[in-house]
């Protein structure tokens, strides 16, 4: 089993069919990595004040949705590595609209978030890359749920994906 071969639908909750249903066929690692420019060029020409902006009561800014796509980066990775270090441990769940309320994407500048989801992104592409065949395997519980490590790959960048179709459309 290779890492960038389409993770089975038995590999991962229903819930992320949306995003892993997203993705392309093919090197899923390279896809990681170049998605690093495209969030970025599609964002970065924004100004703080337009990326503070919610598109509707109760919705997200662009910092909001930047501050999101860093957190949940990090908890995708945390489990991959877990699970593909045999750790058996069942893992927690996040409430994402919790850590985007804590997070003060707001108030920080839309570069250095920017900034820090290259930072966190290349560090998944690293972790992903170093993956033997046997480690990009493994499953383990997250969130209650099986899931395989080759399955997160496939689910972190059709997250992003999402998040990017969702801003192309409503913010930019």
């Amino acid at each position: 089993m290779t890492l960038s071969r389409r993770p089975d639908p038995a590999e991962y909750a229903a819930y992320y069919h949306r995003y892993v249903s997203l993705v392309p066929d093919g090197d899923i690692v390279a896809l990681l990595a170049g998605q690093i420019g495209d969030t970025v060029t599609l964002v970065g020409g924004l100004s703080d004040e337009k990326a503070r902006r919610p598109y509707a009561p109760g919705k997200w800014s662009v910092k909001q949705v930047v501050g999101h796509l860093i957190d949940s980066e990090r908890v995708f990775a945390y489990r991959a590595m877990r699970i593909a270090r045999g750790d058996r441990t069942p893992l927690a769940g996040f409430e994402q609209d919790d850590y985007v309320r804590e997070g003060g994407f707001d108030d920080r500048p839309l570069r250095g978030l920017l900034e820090e989801f290259q930072a966190v992104r290349r560090a998944t592409v690293a972790l992903f890359g170093s993956l033997t065949a046997e480690a990009a395997a493994r499953t383990g519980v997250a969130n209650d749920f099986d899931v395989s490590v080759r399955a997160i790959a496939w689910i972190a960048a059709g997250h992003e994906r999402h998040h990017q179709g969702l801003i192309r459309d409503k913010y930019v």
